[in-house]
């Protein structure tokens, strides 16, 4: 079991590293550093909206509307951290 908690750590980590990225990706390309046009970005950002839409999806029809600002990933990373905190905490009652 103190492995299959540790897996979940894990996964949480990743998921928690492609937020993160998807987030600079998006401050990167709304201050027009990096364009959505090059094929390289455009298969990087469509690859994490594929992968981080069903996740933010939820989370944004719980949220009220804030126009054109967008919590969903931060309220992900809290989530996130929440999960992690509970994992780490009860393990000892799965070893």
């Amino acid at each position: 079991m103190g492995s299959l908690i540790l897996v979940l750590l894990f996964i949480l980590k990743i998921v928690w590293w492609i937020v993160l990225a998807h987030v600079i990706m998006s401050w990167l390309i709304n201050f027009n550093v990096l364009n959505r046009r090059q094929p390289l970005v455009s298969n990087i950002w469509y690859g994490l909206e594929r992968v981080l839409e069903p996740i933010y999806g939820p989370i944004r029809r719980v949220l009220p509307n804030m126009g054109g600002l967008d919590l969903s990933p931060l309220v992900l990373i809290v989530i996130i951290y929440a999960l992690q905190t509970i994992l780490v905490r009860n393990a000892y009652m799965f070893m």
